[in-house]
């Protein structure tokens, strides 16, 4: 049973922070309107961050502001499959293939390096490794089961990781303006180069619909890399029996199967061409929700606790993808 399929049921558990990260999603979409340059995410991620530094929101918003933050998001990712073709988006997964598994290749090749050359601990450096090069935060939680990883260095990892999340967002739209990069190529450099789905979504959202699209489409195709790393994680430190082809297949989450199907059904000409902006419109504001979410959840007292030593491993790592994402795409001629 899927989180959706619970939510009659959790839903005055979560209303609290729900409400609020909507009240702030409402608010960052007035930004958004004046300033359309930073769109509605990044307003909504600073806003609710802010709020969790000055106040820190009590433990009765958090089942709210975890299910906005995850749920949420994913609802608008399903959302902008409505808008895509299934052979749209299979030509942009295959396309990007070569800039997607180059970038991955060579961040879990830099994890190794900086994090011996740092002395950071091999489990914690395998976590930000593979969630900085594939899916942040569920990567993370798909192999650290796999590793036998300790609850600390997978606290560690994630707030880690959430840190340069909200750094891509922030500064990703600014680089690709910068280069002039069109919305076919910051796609798929958002889609390559940031850590978690949000983040991509936010980061491609504030460039632009088209972005959008592309960033999804890569991002996804790049999360069904939680498979065959964990499985090579597995054989590596010898704990085959942690992934079974059963939990395997479990690690595709619902809403690429979604993403998926709502792509297909926008084929088949089910989905009228007038409902496309609406929907383009409700995935964003969902965005803008779940980013708002998000930085109400910062937790500065565990990025304190993490260190200098794994906040610099994800520095030096956000910055090789970033630079490796833009080199790969100059190098086949997509940028």
């Amino acid at each position: 049973m899927t989180v959706l399929h619970r939510a009659p049921a959790i839903a005055p558990a979560i209303a609290p922070g729900l409400a609020l990260a909507l009240a702030i999603a409402a608010v960052a979409t007035v930004v958004g309107q004046h300033v359309p340059l930073v769109g509605s995410a990044v307003p909504g991620a600073v806003i609710g961050a802010a709020i969790a530094v000055t106040v820190k929101p009590g433990a009765r918003l958090a089942p709210g502001l975890k299910w906005a933050s995850s749920t949420v998001l994913q609802c608008s990712v399903v959302l902008l499959g409505a808008q895509l073709s299934i052979a749209e988006a299979a030509r942009v997964g295959v396309s990007s293939l070569p800039v997607m598994l180059g970038t991955l290749a060579i961040c879990l090749g830099a994890a190794w390096l900086y994090g011996r050359l740092l002395g950071v601990p091999r489990d914690l450096r395998t976590l930000i490794g593979v969630g900085t090069g594939i899916c942040g935060g569920s990567a993370i939680a798909a192999a650290a089961p796999v590793i036998e990883a300790a609850s600390t260095d997978v606290a560690y990892a994630i707030s880690t990781i959430f840190l340069f999340n909200i750094a891509a967002v922030l500064a990703f739209p600014l680089v690709g303006h910068a280069l002039g990069m069109s919305q076919q190529s910051f796609g798929l450099f958002a889609g390559t180069a940031v850590n978690d789905t949000s983040s991509v979504v936010a980061t491609a959202t504030t460039y632009g619909a088209v972005a959008t699209s592309h960033a999804v489409v890569v991002k996804l195709v790049r999360t069904l890399m939680i498979i065959p790393i964990c499985l090579g994680l597995a054989a590596l430190t010898g704990r085959e029996t942690r992934l079974s082809p059963a939990r395997g297949v479990k690690l595709v989450p619902w809403f690429l199967i979604g993403f998926v199907v709502m792509a297909t059904v926008n084929s088949a000409g089910a989905i009228p061409a007038a409902a496309h902006a609406p929907l383009q419109h409700v995935s964003v504001f969902l965005v803008a929700v779940a980013l708002s979410a998000i930085g109400l959840s910062t937790n500065v007292a565990a990025l304190r606790k993490a260190g200098a030593k794994p906040l610099l491993l994800g520095a030096l790592l956000w910055v090789t993808v970033a630079a490796a994402s833009l080199g790969l795409q100059a190098l086949t001629g997509t940028l």
